[in-house]
């Protein structure tokens, strides 16, 4: 039987049914997302396995998540991480080029992989009887990449396609290098994840086995496996083949160079030949798993998610400024950035676009958030959290974050509690204490002429 919910009382308005619909609903407690019951161990080699069993569905997921990702990469060889993402597919001592991925397609399984600014990380998901399968393939790559000079050229190029379809021949492709490269000054965040033309043509096979030698080895590596798998054969899986794969005596390089605080606001006009302007705030915030970062991301909410946000309801229904206008709060491993962005409607000015974005920083930290718009970001953090779980690939996610970014698994679980029990006034102290003129960059991106 399918139960649909009462309608309104004839005798009320749509508008104000609508309103004690949601009245009524702001008493709800919100939803807590499924606990995620992991295992956590630490192999010999320094490999650390983090296993959820889940019967649901006869498969397995299994991500590997290196620890190495673009703000690793020295200066000069910058694309370095995404790079080698691609290389790790082009064979090792038992696998020929591009067989990995054959492999796991000919079981009925799915693959592949990302690079960010702090991980990189290659995952499958198989039926559950090929996870030995998945296991060998890994190890094999771990301990064997064959990094020859041909297919080193070949991959290089296929990246610098890859940035030239995805950055440089799209509108507004270039946005986030911009942003980052100047908001950061020392910080390698400063440079975008795929590298620049230059550093890509620098490269050099030599350096890429350096690199695979320093950041590709079990002590800096997270597995994390989620299915229908019985825990303890799956950790003697992991032993036999993973295991098997010999530690590494050298250190892995951690010393990257912090961004000093920004003393004063920075103000930046470049010129791109993008279809209109763009008005962008920045502000240097504190990194993932910070005190600071859980109230931070839902002033995010209230600030950009929807259109039913403070920016999106300023600048693109009530003024008219922008065609669109969105933010985000960028938490990482590092310190990062919260920005907002608008995209200039055409006819409108510039400068006033600016106003209004800065005055709705201005307004959370000047003006404390309703009850009713505190609940609703809350709500929608309750709604990330529970679909961002409906898969064994996004528990998976959820694990090996907690484990390689805040060092925790239990964070997984636990932040979903911060979350909730921040506070209107959380909100506005975080707004007040990161929203500050000296601490943001405004960069204004204008057509050529």
């Amino acid at each position: 039987m399918r139960l649909r919910p009462s309608p309104p009382p004839a005798r009320l308005p749509v508008t104000l049914a609508l309103v004690a619909l949601v009245a009524a609903g702001a008493a709800w407690a919100a939803p807590r997302p499924p606990a995620l019951d992991a295992r956590l161990v630490t192999l010999e080699n320094g490999l650390r396995v983090v296993l959820l069993e889940d019967h649901s569905t006869p498969i397995v997921h299994a991500q590997l998540w290196y620890h190495v990702g673009s703000k690793d990469e020295r200066p000069g060889r910058t694309g370095f991480a995404h790079l080698f993402e691609h290389l790790m597919f082009k064979g090792s001592k038992n696998v020929r080029p591009e067989q990995h991925a054959s492999f796991i397609t000919s079981v009925g399984g799915e693959s592949n992989a990302y690079t960010t600014e702090d991980v990189t990380v290659f995952w499958a998901t198989v039926p559950a009887q090929h996870l030995p399968l998945v296991l060998w393939l890994e190890a094999d790559r771990m301990a064997s990449l064959t990094i020859d000079e041909a297919a080193f050229r070949r991959e290089r190029d296929v990246v610098k396609e890859e940035r030239r379809m995805r950055v440089e021949n799209q509108p507004y492709g270039r946005l986030s290098e911009l942003i980052a490269g100047h908001a950061f000054t020392v910080h390698p965040y400063r440079h975008a994840t795929i590298g620049s033309m230059t550093d890509l043509e620098a490269a050099s096979v030599d350096d890429v086995r350096e690199f695979y030698r320093t950041y590709y080895v079990p002590g800096n590596a997270t597995l994390a496996l989620v299915g229908d798998f019985d825990t303890e054969e799956a950790i003697q899986l992991v032993r036999r083949h993973l295991g098997a794969v010999p530690a590494s005596s050298r250190p892995i390089p951690r010393k990257l160079p912090m961004e000093p605080p920004q003393a004063e606001e920075r103000r930046v006009t470049v010129r791109e030949s993008w279809p209109l302007p763009v008005v962008v705030v920045a502000q240097h915030i504190v990194a993932d798993g910070h005190p600071d970062s859980y109230p931070l991301h839902l002033a995010g909410k209230i600030l950009s998610d929807g259109q039913s946000s403070r920016i999106h309801q300023r600048l693109v229904y009530e003024t008219g400024y922008a065609l669109s206008a969105f933010g985000t709060a960028n938490l990482a491993e590092d310190p990062n950035l919260f920005y907002a962005v608008a995209v200039v409607q055409p006819g409108k000015d510039v400068d006033e676009t600016e106003r209004a974005l800065l005055g709705e920083l201005a307004r959370l930290a000047d003006e404390a958030v309703s009850d009713a718009e505190l609940e609703r970001a809350k709500r929608q953090v309750a709604r990330d959290y529970i679909v961002g779980r409906a898969s064994n690939q996004e528990k998976a996610t959820h694990l090996a974050h907690a484990v390689v970014i805040h060092g925790d698994v239990a964070s997984a679980d636990g932040e979903f509690d911060l979350l909730m029990k921040t506070t209107a006034a959380d909100v506005r102290r975080v707004a007040r204490t990161y929203f500050t003129p000296a601490s943001r960059l405004v960069l204004r991106v204008l057509p050529p002429s």
